[in-house]
């Protein structure tokens, strides 16, 4: 058996019910709503979280927390992950780390932070940087610069 000679099961995709088109098809006429009411009418039914006219449960449970709108989503890199992808003396931007694949999109910065081992200097460029990031970059001979 080969890839072009598989073919689907019958039976495997079902036709949609295509109702309104005649009588003959079965679902003409009301199109299998039924007579009148609410249900019958375009849009008409009750929402998810109805309840029988009870107060729904959304509504009676207190509304709780706080989202900040001036929360800043920062990007984060192990300094572990630069010393792998990068040589010595390199001068490590959010542009470059975009260009190597570290990181997929930059957000509203990039954070470096001090996980993992480095072992050879570079220079990082940052928006902002952990003190343990910072200690292990310098202790190697690197350079850390925020913008």
């Amino acid at each position: 058996m080969k890839l072009h000679e598989i073919r689907i099961p019958k039976g495997a995709r079902k036709k949609p019910k295509r109702v309104g088109r005649g009588e003959s098809s079965g679902y003409g006429r009301t199109a299998g709503k039924g007579n009148k009411g609410q249900n019958a009418r375009s849009g008409g039914g009750k929402g998810g979280g109805f309840e029988g006219g009870q107060m729904p449960l959304k509504r009676r449970l207190p509304k709780r927390g706080f989202t900040n709108p001036f929360k800043k989503n920062f990007t984060l890199v192990n300094v572990g992950d630069l010393d792998k992808k990068f040589p010595e003396n390199t001068v490590v931007d959010p542009a470059l780390l975009v260009k190597e694949k570290l990181i997929k999109k930059l957000g509203d910065g990039l954070k470096v932070l001090g996980k993992g081992e480095i072992t050879k200097p570079l220079v990082v460029k940052t928006h902002r940087i952990s003190k343990q990031a910072r200690e292990k970059i310098e202790q190697v001979g690197g350079k850390v610069e925020v913008i």
